[in-house]
């Protein structure tokens, strides 16, 4: 099963595939769409939509695992963030994808155990998990991939159960 993880945003966005198969992973790809401050907001989701319609079509993902979003300051940028979350869901939805939705405790939880965890324990686990030689950079791609393995451990779980 190939995972699409997305860490929305309006600014950055992060994506990360994974293939999760036989209990194991394998990282496929990862990386940001980034947008400009100084174009206009609808371009910027526009080139949300356009850049991850691209990625899906190109890795063709079995499902789609998205963070919730977290704020607790800035209204205005609580909004704008939720509208480039918007965009995401979509664009995963139009592509007939599956959409799974987990909060960054339950994330923290799946990939290290505690809810609690720091971004350095997340980054640490992430690339131990993946076997990668180093953290995966920007920080937002890395947070995708701790979806896209959140995901993966959440459909373990429910076998179980």
């Amino acid at each position: 099963m190939v995972i699409l993880g997305i860490d929305p945003g309006f600014a950055i966005v992060g994506y990360g595939l994974v293939e999760y198969k036989n209990n194991s992973f394998k990282p496929i790809d990862y990386g940001v769409i980034r947008t400009d401050a100084k174009e206009l907001f609808s371009d910027r989701l526009k080139k949300i939509d356009v850049q991850l319609k691209k990625i899906i079509d190109m890795y063709k993902p079995d499902c789609c695992s998205i963070e919730d979003l977290f704020f607790n300051t800035n209204a205005k940028t609580v909004i704008a963030a939720a509208q480039g979350r918007g965009v995401c869901v979509l664009c995963a939805s139009a592509k007939d994808l599956p959409v799974y939705e987990y909060t960054p405790l339950q994330v923290k939880q799946a990939v290290v155990g505690y809810g609690r965890a720091a971004k350095g324990q997340v980054q640490q686990m992430i690339k131990i998990i993946l076997n990668l030689n180093e953290i995966p950079k920007p920080d937002d791609a890395a947070d995708a991939l701790a979806v896209a393995i959140c995901h993966a451990h959440s459909l373990l779980t429910a076998k179980r159960i």
